[in-house]
């Protein structure tokens, strides 16, 4: 068996990625996405490239980071609304952009790793989305053709792989990964963790191996949050806690077959 584990990102991407190339990047949002292949694209220094991604990363970080050092010729994504410095490149002409609604980009990359060379859809029949295309009624209904997806090189980011490259992606970081591991000539898993093969059972494997080309372990993601929200502390109700508490215990006495003692109604709030 072709030994698939590299010692570093940087080592991965070595005689595989190259200047004008197209790449697809898993992820969703910053769910997802491979942190340490990105940071080794970027200290590469290849250039004009042309990334495949559901969206751009955000301000210093994800795509975000190859924006910054101007290695992005276009972009093919669905969403790019979180990164400021996107659209500074693009409102200058620096920087190109195919829209592609969601669906059609996962369908597009699902495609090309299914060998399926294009397909019809009715998502975008009637915009600029559908202008310049072949269009086709079927069933009374008018349809657009949109054509598969087969990048250089896909960057994808699972949680554990087996030295054979079959992979498990994590809730919901199995978002574009599959899609673009499977539609790349060359695919570069970034993993959580590396096992012996036979250690994940058949059924746990998402993406078998056969679509994996070379591993590298990252244990330590930095997994940024995108938005950080939090809730305000509850105000809290005297009253009702003192109700709750008193049903509880009555509940518990019960059981135990034991005198229910009363909360004191004169009890003031905290310990």
């Amino acid at each position: 068996m072709a030994n698939k584990i590299y010692p570093s990102a940087e080592a991965a991407l070595q005689g595989v990625v190259a200047d004008g190339q197209t790449l697809a990047v898993g992820g969703f949002g910053l769910c997802g996405i491979p942190e340490a292949l990105i940071d080794a694209l970027r200290d590469s220094g290849a250039k004009d490239l042309t990334c495949v991604s559901n969206n751009a990363g955000v301000d210093g970080f994800g795509l975000g980071k190859l924006l910054e050092t101007r290695q992005i010729k276009k972009m093919v994504a669905s969403y790019v609304g979180e990164n400021k410095e996107f659209e500074r490149q693009y409102l200058a002409g620096e920087l190109e952009l195919e829209f592609t609604p969601q669906g059609t980009l996962a369908e597009k990359l699902r495609a090309g790793g299914a060998g399926i060379p294009a397909f019809f859809t009715k998502t975008g029949v009637g915009t600029q989305v559908a202008e310049g295309k072949e269009l086709r009624e079927f069933d009374g209904e008018t349809y657009v053709m949109e054509h598969a997806i087969v990048p250089d090189v896909s960057l994808v980011k699972a949680d554990v792989a087996d030295k054979s490259g079959n992979l498990r992606f994590r809730l919901t970081a199995r978002n574009f990964n599959p899609a673009a591991a499977m539609a790349g000539k060359v695919c570069i898993v970034e993993v959580e963790r590396i096992v012996e093969v036979g250690e994940l059972a058949p059924d746990d494997i998402h993406l078998p191996g056969i679509y994996v080309h070379r591993i590298v372990l990252n244990a330590h993601p930095e997994k940024r949050i995108e938005k950080r929200t939090v809730s305000a502390a509850a105000p809290v109700d005297v009253e009702a806690a003192k109700v709750e508490a008193q049903a509880v215990i009555a509940q518990a006495a019960v059981i135990d077959e034991m005198p229910v003692p009363t909360v004191p109604a004169n009890q003031s709030q905290g310990a």
